[in-house]
């Protein structure tokens, strides 16, 4: 039952979140008939469940019911026949009476206890889950980190057993701009997310300055990095406390400092109420650009000493992305930063780009450099920049003069004569 019960607050979850796409694709009618066959399935379990109960409850009230009846006519016969008294008959009828009511009420708690024990079996399972990156006894303080980062040999793979990535060695030292370059699913994420230690390699080692970061105290490691994801989450309370979330003993002149550098202080003076604007669940009440502005203000308010912006200016139009890489410009001289970026665009001016294929670093190097020796960050380049507009294959024919337009008799006349064109 809980588990039925689980499976529609899941359900529900996800029907809420996801209903833009559900009335984009119409598909309101299937959505609700999935919702109520996951609500029947589980009121079904709870019914089954309650019967039980109920059969129990009565089973046990016939049994303390039934058995002093049994010990009158049992007792009667044995008084007939001179083997008991009728003094004994009523001591052995108050015993049975003191031993059925508490009997009885064992029975009812017995359901009472196993929908607990049910209840606390999912608890303990999430308690009982070991994390799979621990921090050793002896870890160290490492403090206020330079920001030298080398990745030797490291392998990676998730639960299905596919090597991310196989044998990647690289290194960003202090006050470097990296970008990670490659198609979708090369690792380029995964290949960050070992930095903070998210997640430890399978071998190989990260060193930050010279130290293996599974030999430092985690909250320090993680307290030198910055960290903007193309998947931007934010809480459900006030813009200036989203900011501040980047370091809570911020004033509140920093965090307008750090929304003024990452864009974003312009559009929220215009919000109702400015900083203190509650935001909603996730952010729901800003735009997905206002959103990323807000996580990359936070993340310099952070003030790390390692930087990874992951598809940061992703949701952004190219003006406002032009306004954060000249914020970020200044801000990334001081601290080792890692981008990720699929518009190679913003990241040609890095001081190395790492090419991932396969796994693997196929090539690093500058944009010039790669673009000659290196054919998969070629190919990258060309696809982005080279290929032809439509507008160019496509020969612009001389608009007609108002002589020779034909003219139609209705709206369905001309848009049938208009596809006819586009096919021809």
């Amino acid at each position: 039952v809980r588990e039925r019960y689980a499976n529609v607050q899941k359900d529900l979850q996800e029907l809420l979140s996801g209903i833009s796409i559900i009335k984009a694709f119409s598909r309101e009618k299937h959505t609700a008939i999935r919702m109520v066959r996951s609500t029947k399935e589980a009121v079904r379990k709870e019914v089954k469940l309650n019967i039980l109960s109920a059969l129990a409850g009565i089973s046990s009230t016939v049994i303390s019911a039934a058995g002093p009846l049994v010990l009158i006519w049992y007792g009667c016969a044995e008084i007939m026949r001179g083997y008991l008294t009728v003094g004994g008959l009523v001591a052995f009828n108050s015993f049975i009476r003191y031993l059925f009511g508490p009997t009885q009420a064992l029975m009812n708690i017995n359901f009472s206890v196993q929908r607990s024990l049910a209840a606390c079996q999912r608890i303990f399972e999430m308690l009982d889950l070991q994390p799979e990156v621990k921090e050793k006894k002896e870890a160290v303080e490492p403090g206020r980190l330079k920001g030298d980062v080398v990745l030797q040999d490291v392998s990676f793979s998730y639960d299905s057993g596919d090597r991310i990535l196989d044998g990647v060695s690289l290194r960003a030292r202090p006050g470097q701009i990296v970008a990670l370059v490659g198609t979708s699913g090369v690792g380029k994420t995964t290949l960050v997310s070992l930095i903070p230690r998210f997640y430890d390699p399978e071998q190989g080692r990260v060193l930050i300055d010279g130290t293996d970061i599974r030999d430092m105290r985690l909250r320090s490691l993680r307290d030198n990095i910055g960290i903007v994801s193309q998947e931007t989450f934010l809480f459900s309370s006030t813009v200036r406390e989203n900011i501040r979330f980047g370091r809570l003993g911020a004033t509140d002149q920093e965090v307008t400092e750090a929304a003024r550098l990452a864009q974003a202080h312009e559009f929220i003076t215009r919000l109702p109420e400015g900083y203190d604007t509650q935001i909603g669940e996730r952010g729901v009440k800003l735009s997905g650009g206002q959103r990323q502005r807000i996580a990359i203000a936070r993340a310099i308010l952070r003030n790390p000493s390692i930087l990874i912006l992951d598809e940061a200016t992703s949701n952004l139009d190219s003006e406002s992305e032009r306004a954060i890489q000249q914020a970020l410009r200044p801000l990334m001289k001081n601290r080792t930063t890692f981008v990720i970026a699929h518009r190679l665009s913003t990241v040609l001016d890095a001081d190395k780009i790492v090419v991932l294929d396969g796994g693997k670093v196929v090539a690093q190097g500058k944009h010039s450099e790669l673009y000659q020796s290196c054919p998969v960050y070629r190919r990258l380049y060309d696809e982005q920049f080279l290929n032809p507009r439509i507008e160019e294959e496509i020969p612009i024919q001389q608009q007609p003069s108002a002589s020779e337009v034909t003219p139609v008799e209705s709206v369905e006349e001309f848009d049938h004569g208009y596809l006819l064109s586009l096919e021809e």
